[in-house]
């Protein structure tokens, strides 16, 4: 995403860490335990003190993620396994060794496209999104909740559908590829080729500082630069982070100036089949139900959809200790290998979605088809599995996510709205305060 003022509320990034100055501290850590530990020692996220926008008070505990000490060697298998536990992973990957090369890690996955499987995930997704719509249409109103809950995991299927598409891993048609593409992102309003060409960019670009299309660090002088925006940008990566891709969508998706001239013409065409779906199937909707209607069976499940889309795709690429780098310092399979996080959530989630979650295949090499993703991260376990970065869904690292991965700082990765301006940082101590810590 690009570092333009008004887009940076709207993007998202990964860490480091650096020596801290010598300071007194108290460290709320998981255990509800209370330490004093001194700065030499710790590496706090979030926590540092430095000069930023407001003075930070002192003598005053805060109220953070905790963080293991450094030991002798940061790269050893005893301190990564005490972030695991503090970031809520269940492993945190070994940096992987700068002769090794992303076609050696490709060359040990499978690839096949499977026309029986292919179209079996569309079954699944269409049979589900039609059980969810039933049962939203059944549903008393203190049952809605869950069946528009349900409703949007299913039409996010329709995403990995049209996502296989757009990485040719659908089909060996090439042309039944971009019409399965284009019908499966109608639904939700997504136009094909826009995102196709922007997300192709993420792939060839993956936690590159400035050229990553999908998710990018807010930048301390673009966060300095108004009040207003400070504010907005702490909200946005914030409370309302699990919706930041309705931003996203809105910005990189529908502006003619930002694609290459080459692009242009596919562009237009999805624009338009994009809008015609909306200037018949919205006033459908609304004759046949009302405009409550509307919001119950469409927007709703629409904004299930971009929960998932927003949250899946932060898990994938933020984490305290992942890096973004810049151009000169970045390296393909240590970005897409050792910087991409497999997150495992509960299976009803796994079989709707097919599997998007079971990530790190996907990033070594994007032409692997979804029903191919779990084999690929088992051949990948099996040959670079001290590399990898993996998680259950728990509490914590959706905490870490949004409280500590904010701002980009070239030494430690990330650093805290709350280090930054203390003051003006109710969003996050807010989110501190109230979000569990479960890992």
């Amino acid at each position: 995403m690009a570092c333009k003022i008004s887009n940076s509320m709207f993007l998202c990034l990964g860490p480091s860490q650096r020596p801290i100055r010598s300071q007194t501290i108290a460290i709320h850590s998981s255990t509800a335990s209370i330490c004093h530990l001194k700065w030499d020692n710790l590496l706090v996220k979030g926590i540092n003190h430095r000069k930023g926008i407001i003075p930070l008070r002192r003598n005053k505990v805060i109220q953070a993620v905790a963080v293991p000490v450094r030991p002798s060697s940061a790269d050893s298998a005893e301190y990564r396994k005490q972030l695991a536990e503090t970031y809520g992973f269940r492993q945190i990957g070994e940096p992987l060794p700068d002769n090794v090369t992303l076609k050696d890690v490709i060359d040990t996955l499978p690839r096949k496209i499977d026309d029986v499987k292919a179209w079996t995930s569309v079954l699944i997704s269409v049979t589900s999104y039609a059980l969810g719509i039933f049962m939203i249409s059944k549903a008393p109103w203190y049952l809605l909740p869950l069946a528009w809950a349900w409703t949007g995991t299913a039409i996010t299927g329709f995403f990995v559908i049209g996502h296989d598409c757009a990485h040719k891993s659908f089909s060996k048609n090439k042309l039944l590829e971009d019409i399965v593409g284009t019908l499966a992102f109608l639904p939700l309003i997504y136009p094909y080729e826009p995102w196709r060409f922007k997300h192709d960019r993420h792939h060839a670009k993956t936690n590159m500082l400035s050229e990553d299309t999908a998710w990018h660090p807010v930048w301390e002088k673009e966060f300095e630069t108004s009040p207003f925006l400070r504010k907005a940008i702490m909200f946005g990566y914030g409370p309302f982070r699990p919706w930041m891709s309705i931003a996203h969508w809105l910005i990189w998706h529908f502006d003619l100036n930002k694609f290459r001239p080459n692009e242009v013409k596919r562009v237009k065409i999805s624009l338009a089949c994009v809008f015609a779906f909306m200037a018949i199937g919205w006033p459908l909707i609304i004759y046949k139900t009302g405009i409550m209607g509307w919001i119950k069976f469409w927007l709703m499940p629409w904004l299930g959809y971009h929960f998932w889309m927003s949250t899946f795709t932060m898990v994938h690429h933020t984490a305290p200790h992942i890096p973004f780098k810049h151009s000169d310092e970045w390296n393909a399979a240590q970005a897409q290998l050792n910087g991409t996080v497999h997150c495992d959530y509960p299976r009803w989630i796994e079989v709707l979605c097919h599997d998007i979650n079971v990530h790190i295949p996907h990033h070594v090499s994007s032409r692997i088809p979804s029903y191919n993703l779990r084999a690929a991260h088992k051949s990948i376990q099996e040959n670079w599995g001290p590399y990898l970065n993996e998680a259950t869904w728990n509490w914590r690292l959706m905490k870490t996510i949004m409280t500590v991965c904010h701002v980009y700082d070239r030494e430690q990765n990330y650093i805290g709205f709350d280090e930054l301006a203390p003051n003006e940082a109710s969003p996050i101590t807010f989110l501190k305060r109230v979000m569990p810590d479960y890992a």
